[in-house]
């Protein structure tokens, strides 16, 4: 389970296992969310925020901030699932310590 970044206690990783569509998991105290990040012609054109079958969803304050971190990192997320899937290239998670705007 690849992380790629903590966020004040939400860990947000990809599947080791996982296959497109780009989407990553947040996770915080046993509650998940997951984003699907579409792109056509190699831009990013929607986030789809959905839960996860057979887990508690994630909610509130900590909905949000994965909903944010995903907005704002979506160039990125994109960049490290090729670098992780395609290029095999493996990064520390980022630790996140600054409310994202």
């Amino acid at each position: 389970m690849p992380k790629l970044y903590i966020y004040f206690g939400l860990v947000v990783y990809f599947y080791a296992n996982e296959r497109e569509p780009v989407h990553v998991h947040g996770e915080f105290q046993g509650h998940e969310a997951k984003a699907e990040i579409i792109l056509r012609n190699g831009k990013i054109t929607k986030i789809v925020f959905s839960n996860v079958a057979g887990m508690p969803p994630l909610e509130g304050p900590k909905l949000r901030a994965f909903k944010r971190l995903v907005e704002v990192k979506a160039d990125e997320i994109v960049g490290r699932w090729i670098d992780y899937f395609v290029k095999k290239i493996r990064h520390k998670p980022e630790v996140i310590t600054r409310k994202l705007k």
